[in-house]
C-alpha cells in the first residue's frame, strides 16, 4: 500500500450512521484512512465493534482502516484485526504487557503498528523504542466517547514527542484523536501532529468532502508555520 503524505485526515466512523455504514464510508473516500474505534466496555466504559463488524467495514470501505483498540488484553486480540487486513492497528500502552513484542507481531502479519497513550500517560518511556512503532497516538480527550472537548494540556507532551522523534530521525507518525475540529487542528499540527482523527467535525458537516479538505488545509498551513 502506498502511504499517504502528511497531513493525514482519518475520519472517525464512531460519528457515522451505523445503520447506513456503507454509505457513510463512501462519503469519506477522499480521506486517508477510516478510523475505527474498538471498545470493550472494560478498558473504557463503552462498547462498539468487534472483529465481525470490522471485517465487514474492511470489505466495504473505499479507504484503508486505521483500527484503534481501546481494549484490555491487546496481545490476545490485536493480531486478529491485523489478520483481517487492517492497514494500521493501534493498541493502548496502558493495556499492553509487552508493547514492543506486540508491535513486532502486528508488523509481521502485515499491519502498521501503533501505540496510544491516554492524556495523563507520560511518553518518555517510548523515546528509546520509537522505531518499533509506525504510529503513536496521543489522545486529546479521555478515550471512550466521541464528541468530547479537546484538551490543550496534552500539547506539551505531543510537542516533546515530536521533538524527540525529529532528534532521533524517526519516521513515526504522530496522531491525535479527540476534539479535532477547524478550531483545534492547527494547535495540534503546530505541536507536531501529522495524522488527525476527526469525527463530529467531518460527519456533522453539510459537505463531508469539503470538511476533510478544509481540515487538511488547516493542518498543512499550521505545520508550515511551526
Amino acid at each position: 500500500m502506498e502511504l499517504p503524505p502528511a497531513p493525514r485526515i482519518n475520519p472517525s466512523i464512531l460519528a457515522a450512521d451505523f445503520v447506513n455504514m456503507q454509505a457513510d464510508l463512501a462519503r469519506i473516500a477522499t480521506a486517508d484512512f477510516a478510523h475505527v474505534d474498538v471498545m470493550d466496555n472494560h478498558f473504557v466504559p463503552n462498547l462498539t465493534f468487534g472483529t465481525q463488524m470490522v471485517e465487514r467495514i474492511q470489505a466495504t470501505s473505499p479507504i484503508p482502516l486505521d483500527v484503534h483498540l481501546m481494549i484490555t488484553d491487546p496481545e490476545r486480540w490485536a493480531p486478529d484485526y491485523a489478520e483481517l487486513g487492517a492497514a494500521s492497528v493501534t493498541f493502548h500502552l496502558e493495556a499492553a504487557a509487552d508493547p514492543v513484542s506486540l508491535a513486532r507481531r502486528l508488523r509481521d502479519i502485515g499491519s502498521r503498528a501503533g501505540v496510544a497513550v491516554k492524556p495523563a500517560t507520560p511518553v518518555e518511556g517510548l523515546y528509546q523504542v520509537l522505531d518499533e512503532f509506525d504510529q503513536i497516538l496521543v489522545m486529546t480527550v479521555e478515550p471512550g466517547f466521541g464528541g468530547q472537548g479537546f484538551m490543550p494540556e496534552t500539547m506539551p507532551k505531543l510537542r516533546a514527542l515530536a521533538e524527540e522523534a525529529k532528534r532521533r530521525g524517526s519516521q513515526v507518525w504522530l496522531q491525535v484523536d479527540g476534539g479535532i475540529s477547524d478550531r483545534t487542528i492547527g494547535m495540534a499540527a503546530e505541536a507536531g501532529a501529522d495524522t488527525f482523527v476527526a469525527g463530529s467535525a467531518i460527519y456533522g458537516a453539510d459537505d463531508v468532502e469539503a470538511a476533510v479538505s478544509r481540515l487538511r488545509d488547516l493542518a498543512r498551513a499550521a505545520s508550515l508555520e511551526s
